[in-house]
């Protein structure tokens, strides 16, 4: 990766944290069509590619891993808000998939009251787990696993960006079982073209999802969100003031 990517990197990290917006695309989004998460050769077949187009290194080792961390072409990926890092021996990964985490970690926070776990991002060649496919793209430190929740709502909202995701063609999702995550290889030059361009368009200031939990009311909703009950209940076909945990609201923005 050119350093000059970094940099440009660097500037979207720094913009995209000034706004308040989707991590990618809302739950309301337009159906991915012929998107899956069942995984495929024609998957790994683009992922491979994506990875040689990007001209990425396969790192072997850990002491490879560590220097491409000096040069610039991987980061150091810590917890932050609304995402957490799990038993990782490797947190390092390409610039954009830290910003791509820490967008979406923000936003699953919002919309399921809960962290966003990711259980792995760089794996050397030579660290990989046994069932670990050999043309995994894990080495190129554009890939993340990201655990599945035990929570079927959250489940079904973290399915339906990432397939929305790869009907935009930035990533390719699987939902793997063993153990239960979902494997994510982003697309670097993609999505940094799609920051710019949601950004560019003012789209990072637009409509969020949200999980009611026991307790929560329209009233208690709209206050914490800066907006008004009258605007929770058109922008969510509801006609009285009923709702229930585990529910997914629409949260509209300001316009």
């Amino acid at each position: 990766m050119r350093l000059t990517t970094h940099r440009r990197y660097r500037r979207i990290r720094a913009a995209a944290a000034a706004v308040v917006g989707l991590a990618c695309l809302s739950v309301s989004s337009a159906p991915a069509g012929a998107q899956s998460l069942k995984g495929s050769k024609s998957s790994l077949d683009l992922q491979n590619r994506v990875a040689a187009q990007h001209d990425f290194t396969f790192i072997r080792t850990s002491a490879q891993a560590r220097r491409f961390v000096d040069l610039g072409y991987l980061v150091r990926v810590r917890s932050g808000a609304g995402y957490e890092l799990k038993r990782m021996s490797h947190p390092y990964a390409r610039p954009e998939v830290e910003l791509f985490i820490s967008r979406l970690g923000s936003q699953y926070r919002a919309a399921c009251g809960e962290n966003l776990v990711v259980t792995s991002l760089t794996r050397p060649t030579t660290r990989q787990p046994r069932n670990a496919s050999s043309r995994s793209v894990h080495p190129t430190g554009m890939a993340m696993d990201l655990r599945r929740s035990s929570n079927r709502s959250c489940r079904s909202w973290l399915e339906g960006v990432l397939l929305s995701l790869e009907s935009a063609g930035v990533l390719e999702a699987t939902r793997e079982r063993n153990p239960p995550h979902f494997h994510v290889a982003l697309f670097p030059e993609q999505y940094e073209a799609y920051v710019d361009r949601r950004m560019a368009a003012g789209q990072d200031q637009t409509d969020q999802a949200y999980m009611v939990r026991r307790g929560d009311s329209l009233w208690s909703i709209a206050r914490r969100h800066g907006t008004e009950v009258s605007r929770l209940r058109a922008a969510n076909d509801l006609r009285g003031n009923q709702i229930y945990a585990g529910q997914l609201l629409t949260v509209p923005a300001d316009r």
